[in-house]
């Protein structure tokens, strides 16, 4: 009975993969593609060229050591001294665009604006000028989780004053680069910036202060953002022409089963970890979400708290946030299946808030991310609800990757199996539902320092040698297979790249209630 079962299953998925092979949707015409990277991530030069230390060069310098193989940024992929070589890299896939990050203290060493280093902005003015010269479009974020160390010393994120910081910051590279750069993003997951940051202590600069480090800091980043993006509209658009939004990473919660209860927990927790960070800026009325808001300040008074743990807004900045957005960053890597759980562990704290439960569908498959399984159907879901709650803007998915070991092979038929099935997702919504998806970005594009895992896993497209020291990189499987979807529009379940085997395609994904 097994046997049959097993047998029953595999005919079922060969024939989900048959269909999403047959859709026949393309790209497109003004569809763009892009990979992305972050400075801390890949740069190196860590204390060259008068740059500063950041929360990541602390805590990684620390003993014992915060990561799980003791490893550092500080050369990490020596992108620094390798402008010119990236760049034809990325001309050789084919890119639209490129996706990369500021360092705030290799610009702002001590991350005041008062001394802004002329060697930090000269590597950044060459960057930008080498990929405008190859037609490749720069899209910058000004802040993926480096927090100059002395500000972090102020008190970082929670501390009111970063949002002034942030916005002298800003002014600075708009200033520097704005003349080319056209496309930016303020921040990169203020959910990591906030909750792994402040909240449990998962990320830089590791403070576990899960009773409100993750609203206070969270507060600052959407006023930041949204003082930001008035201060560009104001003095650098006319003259500037660029766009400004800011990226918010989404999981999306599925409900474990049509139970009422379910459903409901669901939505929920969409709402209060996804619309947490979005209402307030693209809402129509702006704010933090009634339902966080409810449930944050009865708990706030059931557990003594003189004040609500959750910050509110003036109505001066409510009106300064909300819009504050020429387009929606997404980035988005799984799912999970979600119930209520009105139990008190953890309390107080913002899981609580929330009050559910996330699962994995044990017919998800892994990747070597223990957070990170292969449910495409959940970018899909994400860019509807984006699209029915905030009036379908534009949405550019900034990240989306797969996760493999150190030693993975190059033939890395898992990731590309991963970003067809994503990248047919991401048709169906376009075509099927309507969303208004302009672009995508796959991270990463290059092997590189993955935050807490040191560099034990690996995201990128292309492999790095970090035992060499001149961190060659050489393309794998799915770096072919992404340059052939940027060039075709389409995604070719049977294009094989020369330089490989072809893989054997065994689609273990199929919906949970099954």
């Amino acid at each position: 009975m097994r046997l049959f079962i097993f047998a029953l299953c595999a005919i079922f998925a060969r024939t989900v993969t048959a269909a999403a092979k047959d859709t026949g949707y393309a790209f497109p015409e003004n569809f763009k593609f892009g990979v992305a990277t972050a400075s801390y991530q890949i740069e190196g030069a860590w204390n060259e060229h008068g740059k500063g230390p950041n929360v990541w060069d602390t805590l990684t310098h620390r003993i014992p050591p915060f990561t799980d193989d003791a490893s550092t940024g500080d050369i990490a992929c020596d992108a620094y001294h390798k402008t010119v070589q990236d760049v034809q890299i990325l001309k050789s896939m084919g890119v639209n665009f490129y996706r990369f990050s500021l360092s705030w203290s290799r610009l702002l060493p001590r991350g005041f604006s008062n001394y802004v280093n002329p060697e930090g902005v000269q590597y950044y003015n060459d960057l930008i000028n080498e990929l405008l010269a190859n037609d490749i479009t720069p899209i910058v974020t000004i802040f993926h989780w480096d927090t100059p160390q002395n500000l972090e010393e102020l008190g970082g994120w929670p501390n009111p004053k970063m949002a002034d910081f942030f916005v002298d910051y800003a002014r600075v590279v708009f200033d520097a680069f704005g003349d080319r750069v056209k496309e930016w993003l303020t921040f990169n997951e203020p959910n990591q910036i906030c909750q792994q940051g402040y909240a449990t202590g998962g990320m830089a600069p590791a403070h576990n202060t899960k009773e409100m480090g993750g609203y206070w800091c969270t507060h600052t980043v959407l006023i930041a953002h949204g003082r930001a993006y008035r201060m560009y509209q104001e003095e650098f658009k006319s003259k500037q022409g660029g766009r400004v939004g800011i990226t918010i990473d989404n999981q999306w919660n599925e409900p474990l089963t049509n139970s009422t209860e379910d459903k409901e927990a669901a939505e929920r927790a969409n709402i209060m970890n996804f619309g947490w960070y979005a209402n307030a800026i693209f809402s129509k009325n702006g704010d933090y979400p009634s339902i966080l808001r409810e449930r944050v300040d009865q708990f706030s008074e059931e557990e003594g708290f003189t004040r609500s743990r959750l910050p509110y807004f003036t109505q001066e900045e409510i009106e300064m946030i909300r819009g504050s957005h020429d387009f929606f960053g997404l980035n988005h890597y799984t799912s999970r299946v979600v119930t209520n759980d009105d139990g008190d562990q953890g309390r107080p704290s913002h899981e609580h808030d929330v009050g559910t439960r996330g699962e994995i569908d044990p017919k998800w498959e892994p990747s070597a991310a223990d957070w990170l399984y292969v449910v495409p159907w959940g970018l899909r879901k994400t860019l509807e609800w984006i699209k029915e709650n905030y009036d379908n803007p534009e949405v550019i998915i900034t990240e989306n990757g797969y996760a493999d070991k150190h030693d993975a092979p190059l033939r890395d038929c898992e990731r590309v199996k991963y970003y067809n099935l994503y990248l047919e997702e991401v048709l169906k919504a376009i075509h099927e539902s309507n969303c208004n998806v302009t672009a995508y970005t796959a991270w990463s594009f290059m092997d590189n320092f993955e935050w807490q895992r040191g560099y034990t896993q690996r995201y990128g497209l292309y492999h790095v040698d970090f035992e060499d020291p001149e961190r060659p990189r050489t393309p794998k499987m799915s770096a072919h297979v992404f340059a052939n979807i940027i060039k075709t529009k389409r995604i070719d379940w049977d294009f094989t790249p020369k330089e490989f085997e072809k893989c054997e395609w065994v689609q273990i994904e199929v919906k949970s209630e099954l």
